[in-house]
């Protein structure tokens, strides 16, 4: 495959700064591909792009450029130290395709605008690297959830109903409308609105164009992923799921906001009930911590009912950095989307739910089962078109 074009949506943010250096620095032999589900048969054998075919842009709010906040990152324990310096060149390459975001409040006064903006600079983007494929990912801060809207079932009522300002959408959704109509690749890393409503799917069939999301499956959903279908093959009745998540830096920040905090509780509460088969308290408490930084911790309390009843208990402590968690598995669907838009896939692709908390197109959580999905998917055999 040719070179592939990656839009971050948040392209100057931690998650995206260590997306793009790790890219460079295992690309250049200074790192060890750790983290990258990709970088291992039966992936090798699919003719995914490689890490140095991936060139790297996107839009930010934010003015930081990259290389100061890879050095912030470096202070953080995120990146190694001289790491951001010997990739310097790549740092720069990408900060040069960054460009200004789309706030809340663009999004309410000028939606079309919005639209036509974003896709011209994908084009854009597009044009002067000579990419045969584009994917957007979207990086950036958790939305408050979009209520329901009648619109939401057909593009053209939802744009009218945006502009007479009897609907409102985030930016998140804006920046998938224009990815599907510039006939790129869409996966959404946060539990935002994004592709996520009938009009758009119908539109990236329409279009040609994959879709995937969304929340990133990092910490703590990982390990519940893991556990629960355990508990389920086993037979024993899990009680409660209580977790308490401990959050720094951007996030953290972000989700200190009960309204923007409401996508990813709802995101990350719905896995155990899908696994189990049955409802199981599962109180879930995020805090913003500042001191954390760039790293978080979860504690998860479960109680569960074995044979003749008796009650016992699992308790354990996730600890890690979310963009070190993160970053890898923005490559592998930057690759595994530009597989899709090769294969030429329309639509929603269930197989990517190995990596979402909140997966579209399937409601299976089980992580082994998500794993075989999408080897399956990866040795299809796809008929050219």
């Amino acid at each position: 495959m040719s070179r592939v074009g990656v839009w971050l949506v948040g392209g100057r943010g931690s998650v995206a700064t260590t997306a793009v250096t790790g890219a460079a620095a295992v690309s250049a032999g200074l790192a060890e591909p750790t983290g990258l589900v990709t970088m291992r048969p039966p992936f090798t054998d699919a003719g995914l792009p490689g890490l140095g075919e991936l060139v790297f842009g996107g839009h930010d709010v934010v003015e930081t450029p990259l290389a100061v906040r890879a050095a912030r990152l470096v202070d953080g324990g995120v990146l190694p130290v001289g790491l951001p310096g010997a990739l310097a060149g790549a740092l720069e390459a990408a900060e040069s395709e960054q460009r200004p975001g789309i706030t809340g409040l663009d999004a309410r006064n000028d939606p079309r605008g919005c639209i036509t903006r974003i896709l011209n600079d994908l084009r854009a983007f597009r044009t002067r690297h000579g990419l045969a494929r584009v994917v957007v990912i979207n990086v950036s801060s958790t939305e408050a959830p979009v209520p329901e809207h009648p619109a939401h079932e057909d593009l053209t009522a939802l744009l009218d109903a945006l502009e007479r300002g009897e609907a409102i959408v985030p930016p998140s959704t804006l920046y998938a409308i224009a990815a599907i109509e510039a006939g790129c690749a869409w996966v959404d890393f946060t539990p935002s609105a994004g592709a996520r409503m009938p009009a758009l799917e119908a539109l990236a069939e329409a279009y040609e164009v994959p879709l995937g999301g969304s929340d990133g499956k990092t910490g703590e959903t990982l390990m519940k992923s893991v556990l629960a279908p355990a508990f389920a093959a086993r037979s024993l009745r899990v009680r409660s799921w209580a977790a308490t998540n401990l959050l720094g830096g951007g996030d953290g920040e972000a989700l200190s906001d009960p309204t923007r905090a409401a996508s990813k509780l709802a995101s990350k509460g719905r896995l155990l009930e899908e696994i189990l088969g049955y409802p199981v308290e599962a109180p879930i408490r995020m805090e913003n911590v500042r001191d954390l930084g760039e790293w978080k911790t979860a504690w998860d309390h479960v109680s569960f009912e074995g044979f003749l009843g008796v009650r016992m208990r699992l308790q354990f402590t996730w600890e890690g950095c979310d963009s070190a968690l993160a970053a890898p598995l923005i490559l592998d669907l930057a690759r595994l989307s530009a597989l899709a838009l090769e294969r030429r896939e329309a639509g929603t692709q269930a197989q990517l739910a190995f990596f979402f908390k909140d997966p579209a197109g399937t409601t299976e959580q089980s992580l082994h089962r998500q794993y075989e999905l999408l080897e399956q998917w990866v040795g299809t055999e796809v008929a050219a078109p």
